[in-house]
């Protein structure tokens, strides 16, 4: 700027002279003429140079910048350089503001910006799965008139976003999602949601395991704590009401007993890598222990019987088998009435190898058998607790079988009696043949 207005002073004190030059030296009605031809002269300069701006001015692009003379080829470079740096720095923008909307669009929360009204003005595929939005439809709109959830409303109103909102939203599936809002930019709020689902899976299933654990406890400690204070109080010992007592105690003592390894064994099915596959499990062996502790459980109350279709080996742990399939015979016996069939099977089938458990009993109704092999659950409180069952048997048995690389299918109708079924790939078959016997 300080260039052309040297520039133009220079013009002038230059017409300035020529005129004086005219006045001087011929008369002063020469010296107006000339200057008057040279301020025109000058005006109609500039008016081109002037008409060459405004039309640039209309798609200022640095590639039609106008060429100019004098004072106004300085003004245009200026101008050129000044687009051209305006140019480049909206490309370094573009380009920061592409990667910061393909973050958003990649970040696993959603992500909704809001305007002062709480309109949205974007959001990332995530919250639309969140909330089921429509990223081309729901742009613009009302984000309350979107999301109808009394506590959702309140949250925007009360106007306290300094903790999350737990919020259950069941479009388009039953979630749970942490809601936090955060204002910027004076005006705006960037709302962020995150699913929780999992989380509060597992806190429930703490809970209800702390729970359900603490109650199992209670009623044998309660039991032997009022055994012991009756013996407390007693003056003399009575023999007979010892011998009544003492079984009692003994069993609510062995019933806790079982709930600690129980637990002890589902921690370390939990917690513990799986099984190497480098051990070959002897079938007959681990079948005919089987066979004795139905016979030793059962105590003659039932008809046990075994039938091995094939001399078929397995990878796997030893240990954690033996625990998975005496717990489903053990259970096969807890809920068979006297005088009904426990039936054991070893069998090989296409590309598969199965042991399976069948019995007689009272079976299961079909809407609680997805259920079984979750932790303390029972389809009768009562009548398992009085059968001496921990409700951790079927959970042991789904962490084995998962450990395993196999499948538990359960067959199950009311009256009709139940089959427990743990099925092996042929991955883990091993040939008998190739192993050697243990004394060798």
């Amino acid at each position: 700027m300080r260039e052309f207005l040297q520039r133009v002073l220079g013009w002038l004190a230059s017409t300035v002279l020529v005129s004086a030059g005219f006045w001087l030296f011929s008369s002063a009605q020469d010296g107006l003429i000339a200057l008057a031809i040279c301020l025109g002269g000058m005006l109609a300069f500039h008016l081109f140079h002037v008409a060459l701006l405004l039309r640039w001015l209309k798609n200022p692009t640095a590639e039609r910048v106008p060429d100019g003379f004098g004072a106004w080829h300085t003004v245009f470079m200026t101008l050129y350089r000044q687009v051209r740096s305006q140019n480049q720095s909206k490309r370094k923008l573009t380009h920061v503001l592409e990667r910061f909307i393909n973050a958003g669009e990649a970040m696993p929360d959603g992500v909704i910006v809001l305007d002062e009204h709480d309109r949205i003005e974007w959001l990332n595929p995530m919250a639309v799965e969140h909330f089921g939005l429509d990223r081309q439809r729901d742009i613009g709109n009302l984000l309350l008139n979107l999301i109808r959830q009394p506590s959702f409303h309140a949250y925007m109103k009360a106007d306290n976003f300094s903790q999350p909102l737990v919020l259950k939203y069941s479009q388009p599936r039953e979630i749970v999602l942490a809601i936090q809002l955060v204002p910027f930019d004076s005006t705006r709020k960037l709302m962020l949601s995150r699913d929780i689902t999992q989380l509060e899976m597992v806190q429930t299933v703490h809970r209800d395991f702390v729970a359900n654990v603490s109650h199992e406890l209670r009623t044998p400690l309660t039991v032997i704590g009022g055994f012991l204070e009756t013996l407390n109080d007693m003056e003399n010992d009575d023999p007979a009401l010892l011998r009544q007592f003492l079984p009692m105690m003994m069993e609510q003592s062995r019933r806790m007993q079982t709930l600690v390894e129980d637990l002890l064994t589902l921690s370390r099915l939990e917690n513990s890598p799986a099984p190497l596959t480098s051990e070959k499990v002897n079938m007959h062996e681990m079948l005919e222990t089987l066979m004795v502790e139905a016979e030793g459980l059962s105590q003659g109350r039932h008809r046990v019987t075994l039938t091995q279709q094939t001399g078929q080996w397995l990878w796997g742990s030893a240990r954690e088998l033996h625990s998975a399939f005496s717990n489903l015979v053990s259970n096969a016996i807890r809920y068979t009435p006297e005088g009904g069939r426990i039936s054991l099977s070893w069998r090989e089938e296409p590309e598969r190898v199965v042991f399976s458990v069948s019995d007689t009993g009272i079976g299961i109704p079909r809407e609680h058998i997805p259920r079984l092999t979750e932790r303390f659950y029972r389809v009768d409180r009562g009548r398992s607790r009085g059968n001496g069952g921990t409700g951790l048997g079927l959970a042991i048995v789904k962490h084995v079988v998962a450990r395993h690389h196999a499948r538990l299918e359960i067959h199950s109708e009311p009256d009709q009696g139940s089959t427990f079924c743990v099925v092996f790939g042929r991955e883990r078959m091993a040939d008998p043949v190739m192993v050697e016997s243990p004394g060798k």
